[in-house]
């Protein structure tokens, strides 16, 4: 197990090696004490902290505790990264009493690696659970052969559509953009206040779109972090999608707004773009619409040359002050690979997740009610997407910031100020100062 880096050799290490590959409802709170871990279990066991929003973490850890009798796992619910969960693990690292185990979202990955938070788990992490997940999901979390976390779930983009009014109007599935926005404008010629979606304000869906599209936003080839949020296939998915809401075929809102709530709930929202996660979310949020909605491949650009980015998934890293990361690693390899770990997650309530480790997709499989999206199997589906996720696409170093830039420029284009082209602009003149101060080699392209 590799010691503590150093933040000097860890800043070296990133900017010196190109990279491989780039929140629900929480569980109940737990009465356990944060921060790094002691050997003053009960009867001898080895205790270990774990930091978590995923719902169903209790579960797991009450099952883990219940099937292992050398290692106590003592689970403290915190709230989903970007509502303040960030900031509490980051200081507690900074206190020297960061978690055993922490749950980091994709891309925030990058950030906590080269902030010496996630340590180095390459030499830990079995060859037998390496060769179980999905190829883009590790890669993900590997740095030029050196690993920082483990993929709990990895989640493919997809099209939800309702199905009834689909067949009320006559409405084929789109199979590529162009016909997507065919099915637009149709939906607008229904009349109304009928559209074929909305555009969310937040960067992980246009995030997905852009993946899927080609675009490679960071890269470390040449020795330093290169920063592109404006190049070509960005360029392309922002104009497309700027035509669509100068045309008025979409809303455009804020992400988790009571407006776009509003807009599904009533009918109004046609179609829905999202992780394969978010199958679960829609049940959970929205049972009267039981039978109504089916889902679909996401729309290509070259259907000859499927492409697909991701939307959501979390990972589990060890942080640089457990003092037992041997026993953390069997508490998260167990955690993502066991059939018995999947059934008390999903015993906390319907999810769709979609595994890392692809042998536990019959266990979302047969977790899941099929009566919502009228018999459908949504996992087969799913389990062919996956594999049209995009290897290369990497985050860069402070993804919470730029996804703000982001978001901040694309309601000010909402509003009328500039367009989605402009706000990736702006998102990459925001992103390059944080970069910088951070001591990274940096240079900027933008065509």
């Amino acid at each position: 197990m590799p010691g503590r880096q150093s933040r000097r050799s860890m800043l070296a290490a990133i900017t010196a090696l190109p990279l491989t590959g780039a929140l629900s409802a929480c569980s109940e709170n737990d009465s356990a004490s944060s921060g790094s871990s002691s050997t003053s279990g009960t009867k001898g066991k080895t205790t270990i902290t774990f930091w978590s929003a995923l719902r169903g973490s209790q579960e797991v850890v009450d099952q883990f505790n219940k099937t292992h009798d050398h290692i106590k796992v003592a689970f403290e619910q915190i709230p989903s990264g970007t509502s303040g969960g960030y900031l509490k693990l980051s200081n507690a690292a900074r206190a020297g009493n960061a978690p055993d185990v922490a749950t980091i979202e994709y891309p925030q990955v990058p950030g906590y690696a080269i902030d010496g938070v996630a340590r180095d788990i390459t030499d830990a992490i079995s060859d037998k659970l390496k060769a179980k997940l999905l190829p883009q999901a590790l890669g993900l979390t590997t740095f030029e052969g050196r690993t920082y976390s483990v993929p709990l779930d990895v989640e493919p983009m997809v099209l939800h559509y309702r199905k009834d009014l689909f067949d009320k109007y006559g409405f084929d599935v789109p199979t590529t953009w162009d016909e997507y926005t065919d099915l637009a404008r149709a939906v607008r010629r229904t009349g109304g206040k009928r559209r074929a979606t909305f555009f969310s304000t937040d960067m992980g869906l246009f995030s997905g779109w852009c993946w899927g599209a080609g675009a490679h936003w960071f890269d470390t080839s040449k020795g330093a972090w290169n920063v592109s949020l404006a190049d070509a296939p960005t360029r392309r998915v922002s104009r497309y999608w700027q035509r669509l809401i100068d045309e008025d075929l979409v809303y455009v809102n804020p992400p988790n707004s009571r407006e776009a709530d509003a807009q599904v709930g009533n009918g109004l929202v046609l179609t829905r773009h999202s992780g394969a996660w978010d199958a679960g979310a829609q049940m959970n949020a929205r049972p009267a619409q039981k039978g109504l909605w089916r889902i679909a491949p996401q729309p290509q650009w070259d259907p000859a040359k499927p492409a697909l980015g991701t939307q959501g998934g979390s990972t589990f890293a060890i942080t640089k002050d457990s003092r037992h990361p041997e026993a953390a690693m069997e508490f998260i390899e167990w955690q993502v690979s066991s059939p018995d770990a999947i059934k008390a997650r999903l015993s906390s309530g319907a999810s769709s997740q979609y595994p890392a480790v692809t042998e536990l997709i019959k266990e979302g499989r047969a977790a899941f009610d099929r009566s919502y999206y009228g018999g459908q199997d949504i996992y087969s589906l799913f389990e062919k997407e996956a594999q049209k996720i995009s290897d290369g696409w990497v985050w860069g170093p402070r993804m919470t910031a730029t996804g703000q830039v982001m978001s901040d420029a694309f309601a000010r284009a909402a509003a009328g100020s500039g367009t989605i082209e402009s706000s990736m602009r702006a998102a990459q003149d925001g992103t390059m100062p944080d970069l910088k101060a951070l001591g990274l080699k940096t240079t900027q392209h933008s065509t």
